[in-house]
């Protein structure tokens, strides 16, 4: 084989999309949507008619899913939007550390420190049931390469 063939397989991911296509009348309240580039949650959708010739038009409102900011988008019913891949994943608070990160413990008993405290109420909760000893499990929600604490639930062995 010549050297121009061979492939570089350094910088390659696991192949998995981030996101994917669905028509905008397939789209539900409560599920999820990618608005101005932003992974959020459709807490308001709409369709109007329109005239002889045109399409039906989704006007669709989303709650971003990391910043809670409001997005707004109209789109043509038959078109596709995308929609991120959403996943969510419970791990054992094990520490945090003075600069706000926290050490988490998945189900395989390997440890990850690289996600930050979250602002607001659900940081000020890990916060104070962690100085007071609770044992809690930390739900991480994650999309579009976004990773952050949503919930905390006591943790029952």
């Amino acid at each position: 084989m010549s050297e121009e063939l061979q492939a570089d397989f350094e910088g390659g991911d696991s192949g998995a999309s981030q996101v994917y296509p669905a028509q905008c009348s397939s789209l539900r309240k409560n599920g999820h949507v990618v608005i101005k580039g932003r992974a959020c949650k459709i807490v308001e959708m709409s369709t109007s008619k329109t005239g002889k010739h045109g399409h039906a038009k989704v006007h669709l409102v989303g709650i971003d899913l990391f910043t809670g900011k409001k997005y707004e988008d109209i789109c043509p019913s038959t078109h596709n939007m995308d929609v991120p891949v959403v996943k969510r994943a419970d791990y054992q608070l094990i520490d945090i550390s003075d600069d706000g990160f926290l050490s988490l413990m998945m189900e395989s008993g390997d440890l990850r420190d690289d996600i930050k405290i979250p602002e607001g109420e659900v940081g000020v909760e890990i916060k104070t049931k962690f100085e007071n000893g609770e044992d809690l499990l930390l739900t991480v929600l994650s999309a579009m390469g976004q990773e952050m604490v949503v919930a905390t639930k006591p943790n029952m062995k």
